[in-house]
């Protein structure tokens, strides 16, 4: 297959096949990637602005209709000539795990079940994982499961160190 001269654009690649894309030669590959880079970025702050202006246009109206129905948190629906805009602020709960450990301690201590009011997550970080003894590691092993994220591939210019 050959190519033209200049890149592809990010409209030429979405007209291609994965199979057409996955032949172009390895510096028509990473043009691409720097075009979609760039084009990302551009949506990002793009997006950002956006966001922004609607936040100036609409963030105290939203504001003053949550006060109205009582609440400073969730969603509400404003009205904009023939559109509806729906402006939702989650809630955010942190708890802070040590108070929390006593509170439940304290159900517990009181004859009640704290599960009935706490839930507990229980996990061993890979670090400390790999620093246990091979003897205690094994008794982990039929409580543990490895799964895998999606592969990343980055081109980079040069032989950059691998990290």
């Amino acid at each position: 297959m050959t190519y033209p001269n200049n890149t592809p654009s990010v409209d030429d690649m979405l007209n291609m096949s994965t199979g057409e894309l996955s032949q172009m030669p390895v510096d028509l590959l990473v043009a691409l990637q720097g075009e979609l880079d760039h084009a990302n970025k551009q949506l990002k702050a793009a997006n950002t602005r956006f966001g922004a202006a609607l936040e100036v246009r609409y963030a105290t109206r939203a504001e003053e209709a949550r006060r109205g129905c009582g609440k400073d948190t969730g969603t509400v629906r404003l009205v904009d000539g023939d559109y509806t805009v729906v402006a939702d602020l989650p809630k955010r709960v942190e708890w802070d795990q040590e108070k929390l450990a006593q509170i439940a301690q304290n159900i517990a201590d009181s004859g009640e079940n704290p599960a009935e009011f706490i839930d507990t997550k229980q996990t061993v970080s890979e670090r400390k994982y790999g620093a246990l003894p091979e003897a205690w590691r094994k008794g982990f092993e039929s409580a543990r499961t490895v799964k895998v994220g999606t592969l990343r591939l980055r081109l980079v210019s040069g032989r950059e160190e691998v990290r």
